[in-house]
This record gives C-alpha cells, structure tokens and sequence, in this order.
C-alpha cells in the first residue's frame, strides 16, 4: 500500500490517521509543496490517478483512489478492524454528515484565513481585505464549535472514536494553527479535542504538520487551543 501525502494536506493528514489506527503498513511518499508554488510540478502518479491532481491518492495493489472520504470509507470495507465507523445504519449516517461538516461546512471559513501562512501581500488594500475576510471567517468558525459541541455523542463524536473524529480534529487543529478561535467557550469541545489530539496517530500527524510549518510557512502566531 502507498499514499502520496503533502507535507501541509489536511485531506491527506486525514488518510495518515486512518491508517495508523488501522494498524496498516504503508509507504508515504511526500509530494512537492511551497507556499508560494504549492503542489507544483504536480507528481505524475498524482496526476494519472487523480483528474484533480491533488493528493491524497492512495494506492493498495491495482486499486488507486482519491479524495480522503472515499480513502476512508475503502479502509473501513477493506480492512474492517478496528472499525472506524459505527455499524447501525443511522448512526453510519450520522458519522458521514459530521465528517462532511468538517471538510465542507468548516472549510470554507477555514479557508479564509490560510493567506496568515502565505507570503505577505505587498498590497496594504489587500493585507486590510484579507484580514476582514478572516475576522468574520473567525466568527462563523467561533459559531460552528457550538453546533458540532452538541453533536458530541460520549467520548467522540459518534461515541466510539470514528472517521466524523478524525476529520474533525484535522479541521479544528488547521483552524488553530492558523490563528482561528480557540476552544475556551467550548469547554465540552476543548475536552473532546485533548482527548482526539492525544491518540498517538492523531499526536504523530500534529507534530509532522507542525515541523512542516517550521519549514513552509510564514508563523501566524497563534497555535493554543
């Protein structure tokens, strides 16, 4: 099994957690990123499995794959233990809709205070833009811990730890590290995220991303939760 990862792909970061709970062995081969070029030249193996070009794509034997709810979902049918999805119909539904709110629904605010890592805008217009748009992005994340605090079902999100968690965490934990809300009016949330943030694969993604921003990214300033 392989995964072309990026150093800063939350979607692949994902994947890597996935796998590790599973307990599957795998090569991960980093693709080229900057901030200021991105994933350019794009891998060829990317591009020839991948319309989009983006990673993460997965490769298990003669089977290559895209798009890290698909990647998810394959793992979970292919390799069913531990499981990462709960097994009652509604409540696999249920874990589906959460993690499509965080890659989705939280993404789009999230989306918008990624420039805080780029290379400054020359533009002081631009820069006084830019950071408007991230004051009310801020807002509707800030807003969006409250609705998925009351989803929180036990321990996790769908009681056992599942998919909804892994794309969650990824979410929050981007959001922080770009300077986005913190967690103190969201207690339950702040709980739920230590203990999410504390498994060892989700641990190993958090420290990788980090060094990466060493390296790759402009500091933002604001990484606690």
């Amino acid at each position: 099994m392989k995964l072309y990862s990026g150093p800063l792909s939350l979607f692949s970061r994902k994947v890597e957690i996935a796998l590790t709970e599973k307990g599957l062995s795998y090569e991960r081969e980093m693709v080229a990123f900057s901030q200021t070029e991105g994933y350019a030249p794009k891998h060829p193996a990317v591009i020839a499995a991948n319309p989009k070009g983006q990673v993460p794509v997965l490769v298990d034997g003669d089977l290559a794959l895209f798009d890290s709810t698909v990647i998810l979902e394959y793992l979970d049918e292919a390799y069913p233990e531990p499981p990462l999805m709960p097994r009652d119909p509604k409540a696999r539904a249920r874990c589906r809709l959460l993690e499509l709110t965080a890659d989705e629904i939280l993404l789009k605010p999230l989306s918008r205070l990624m420039y805080r890592t780029e290379p400054e805008s020359p533009d002081p217009v631009r820069r006084r833009q830019l950071d408007d748009e991230a004051a009310r992005a801020e807002q509707e994340l800030a807003g969006l811990y409250r609705l998925v605090e009351q989803r929180l079902d036990g321990p996790y999100l769908c009681g056992e730890f599942s998919i909804a968690d892994v794309a969650m965490v990824m979410s929050i934990m981007y959001s922080l590290r770009l300077g986005g809300p913190r967690l103190d009016a969201v207690p339950d949330l702040r709980a739920w995220y230590e203990r999410a943030s504390a498994r060892p694969s989700v641990a190993a993604v958090v420290d990788e991303v980090s060094e990466a921003d060493r390296r790759l990214s402009r500091p933002v300033g604001q990484d606690q939760i």
